[in-house]
């Protein structure tokens, strides 16, 4: 089980669930309730699945692809570590993860 940390836009609030090995970050942020849109439904093709990943975590995930980067160029404050949720796969490996919502995000789908 990964524990993932949900730090909320305020910086203040923080939700912890365990999450099962494969399941892919969006969709638990989705069943927890946090406000990930994911309007493309994980098909990497828009920005609103966007998180801020712990800068202490970042470096433990593969590396983004580059149409991953491409996307997290649209998105609203985006940082030095931040992801696409629908692109973080939970593995054993990763026995922690902490990711704080970005709070603006922009649907670019069709544009």
């Amino acid at each position: 089980m990964t524990l993932v940390r949900f730090i909320a836009e305020d910086g203040v609030s923080v939700r912890e669930v365990d999450a099962p090995p494969g399941a892919r970050l969006l969709d638990v942020a989705q069943a927890e309730g946090e406000p990930l849109e994911g309007t493309c439904e994980g098909q990497m093709a828009c920005s609103t699945c966007h998180v801020i990943v712990a800068a202490e975590d970042f470096a433990r995930l593969p590396r983004a692809s580059e149409e991953e980067e491409d996307m997290l160029d649209l998105a609203a404050n985006v940082t030095r570590t931040s992801r696409l949720a629908c692109q973080i796969w939970l593995t054993d490996e990763l026995e922690r993860l902490t990711v704080r919502m970005p709070g603006t995000a922009h649907n670019m789908m069709g544009r």
